[in-house]
């Protein structure tokens, strides 16, 4: 077993902006990076936003045998089920004790991830630290308020990936989302990389790691695990 912890933080909003329409984390967004990180030995924990119980967009879980492998498992999985239903704010974690952070994905983190000082100031922190910072899909809008320890964008002068405006397009929520992931990535200065629409892709920059798309959540797991010099089957 390694001595390696990683925490996992989560949106805790669970609609979509004004409307009545339920959104959160895109399940397999956590439960792939999860068990990457658990089946090579390093030790895991999951926090959210506000604490308690993480809103699953209901769009990413369907009947046992219809999901993603990692998916089917984690629900399966009473431990871990029990601990998305009581989860530590992220006020209440200390940064100290971690050597990686992750921010999964789910159109929830677009209202909640922005707006959250401690997340920023966990992320700034574990930054420049040097420690890693990684984050899939969605799950870059937390970078948004973090800063480099001069005070500027933690992004700035980054390659970065993030769920693209084509990506919004296409899902239909471009008049939903209070902003666009990727231009506002583009406006604090960060070198926006991206590839066809949902295909798999990943980006390393320094101690930041960031997938487009939720297909791209084993290849930044893969990526946090060489970068902390883990051996990858």
């Amino acid at each position: 077993m390694s001595s390696l912890k990683i925490l996992i933080i989560v949106t805790s909003h669970a609609v979509m902006g004004n409307t009545e329409e339920p959104t959160g984390l895109w399940l397999e967004e956590l439960t792939t990076p999860y068990y990457a990180f658990i089946d090579a030995g390093l030790s895991v924990s999951i926090a959210s936003i506000d604490g308690g119980a993480i809103p699953i967009d209901p769009r990413s879980q369907k009947s046992i045998g219809e999901n993603a492998a990692s998916v089917d498992r984690f629900l399966q999985d009473q431990s871990a089920m029990a601990e998305v239903k009581n989860t530590p704010g992220v006020n209440n974690v200390d940064p100290e004790q971690y050597d990686a952070i992750f921010l999964p994905g789910g159109h929830g983190t677009m209202w909640d991830l922005p707006q959250s000082q401690p997340l920023a100031t966990v992320i700034s922190q574990v930054y420049a630290q040097e420690k890693v910072v990684a984050a899939v899909c969605h799950g870059p809008a937390g970078l948004i308020n973090a800063t480099k320890p001069d005070g500027s964008p933690l992004v700035a002068g980054h390659k970065i990936s993030a769920f693209t405006n084509s990506e919004e397009d296409a899902v239909g929520l471009s008049d939903t989302v209070p902003f666009m992931l990727e231009s506002k990535l583009r406006e604090l200065g960060a070198n926006f990389h991206g590839v066809d629409d949902f295909q798999p892709f990943v980006v390393e920059s320094g101690n930041l790691i960031t997938g487009q798309n939720p297909s791209s959540s084993l290849l930044v797991a893969k990526k946090v695990l060489e970068a902390l010099q883990v051996k990858v089957s």
